[in-house]
């Protein structure tokens, strides 16, 4: 009887100890597995690389660089004093149902041909077309449909903003990029242009991720603040701006910049993003008057508002940067702030009225041409009309 009761015990030990040591390698195998796909999501292509190498051994020689990161010319906190991250999850999740126009934004089909003179075609947001003569620059190309690593997640485009792609350049001379933020780096656009473009200009680090998507590095300029490069009888200088960069989630991996462009007749300020500080006016002072200034006017808020400009702080810049004439960008395609759709252009216009800065405000797709044509129409007028 006591064999009987010994071996029971001894069989219900065993399958006890059978199911532990098989729980124990299912949940191992979740773990892995788990831990792989994490891998892989941390490791899609459109998050790119990070700089390695010599790469990286120039951006820890920054004299903004420290303690791990590339860090801003003052000191530039995430947050404002009393703003906790709370606060800004509670706002983004209360939302804004004017954030996003009522109607399908106007356009014009763009002029991409070869002309004569300076001409600037913005296809909204931050992308616009430079026409130098038979010169294309295209700055901070963004023709997909999302600021994300993912299409299918992620701020969408505006409806009517879809009037242009990558397919439609036969070719570029220069791809110019800011930084390396999705809504200034499109890793679909740059893999559909690379082999329709001659050279790419961009800041410090960001070449890492242009060389993951096939450019080839003998394409590649990257520059760091104040310095300069020549390329086909232009000028560029990459400039300070008070921003950050990061595709993942570490800050300050790859520089961002703002960008001086002398042509043989005129003189650009190409803003990328930026709050407002006096590297606007040091700017000026080294490299200005400038004949036109293409600054951002969208995207602020109360609670960042160190990184982006308010609308009033716009027409200040374009003044401390002695520019001729403000082209407002940064709007009219993704809503990634909270404020009304419009709300940026509105301000930004009547503060240049009452400052009198000169402005444009062209429809997308509508070209400026430096020395002729400004176009200044309130356009947004009637697509705000259109929900009454």
């Amino acid at each position: 009887m006591c064999s009987v009761y010994a071996n029971t015990y001894i069989s219900c030990v065993w399958h006890y100890l059978t199911l532990v040591t098989f729980s124990m390698y299912i949940c191992l195998a979740l773990i892995l597995f788990s831990a792989l796909i994490i891998i892989l999501i941390l490791n899609i292509p459109a998050f790119g690389r990070l700089p390695s190498g010599a790469r990286l051994e120039k951006i820890k020689l920054l004299p903004v660089y420290h303690d791990g990161a590339i860090k801003n010319f003052v000191d530039t906190p995430d947050l404002p004093a009393g703003v906790t991250y709370w606060d800004v999850l509670k706002a983004m999740i209360q939302g804004n149902p004017n954030k996003r126009p009522p109607a399908p934004l106007p356009f014009v089909q763009p002029e991409i041909g070869s002309v004569e003179g300076t001409k600037v075609t913005w296809f909204g947001h931050s992308s616009y077309l430079l026409q130098i003569d038979k010169l294309k620059i295209l700055v901070d190309p963004v023709f997909s449909k999302s600021t994300s690593p993912f299409s299918f997640i992620g701020n969408r485009s505006y409806d009517g903003t879809d009037f242009i792609h990558a397919e439609d350049f036969d070719h570029v001379d220069i791809v110019l990029i800011t930084h390396d933020h999705y809504d200034h780096l499109d890793m679909d656009s740059i893999i559909k242009l690379k082999d329709r473009t001659g050279y790419f200009i961009t800041s410090l680090g960001v070449g890492a991720h242009l060389e993951r998507w096939g450019v080839a590095p003998e394409n590649i300029t990257e520059l760091c603040w104040s310095e300069s490069t020549s390329l086909l009888g232009l000028t560029f200088t990459a400039a300070p701006a008070r921003h950050f960069s990061g595709r993942k989630f570490k800050r300050g991996q790859t520089l961002w910049s703002s960008f001086v462009i002398q042509t043989p007749v005129y003189k650009l300020f190409l803003g990328g993003d930026s709050g407002y500080e006096d590297h606007f006016k040091k700017i000026g002072e080294e490299y200005g008057p400038f004949d036109l200034a293409i600054l951002e006017c969208g995207q602020y808020n109360a609670f960042w508002p160190y990184i982006h400009m308010f609308p009033e702080q716009v027409v200040l810049a374009a003044k401390d940067l002695k520019a001729q004439l403000l082209l407002p960008v940064h709007w009219a395609k993704f809503s990634l702030a909270l404020h009304n759709w419009d709300d940026s252009i509105r301000r930004v216009v009547k503060s240049a009225e009452e400052q009198h800065q000169h402005i444009t405000t062209p429809l997308l797709g509508e070209t400026i041409l430096l020395g002729a044509k400004y176009p200044s129409s309130k356009w947004w007028l009637n697509v705000a009309a259109a929900k009454q």
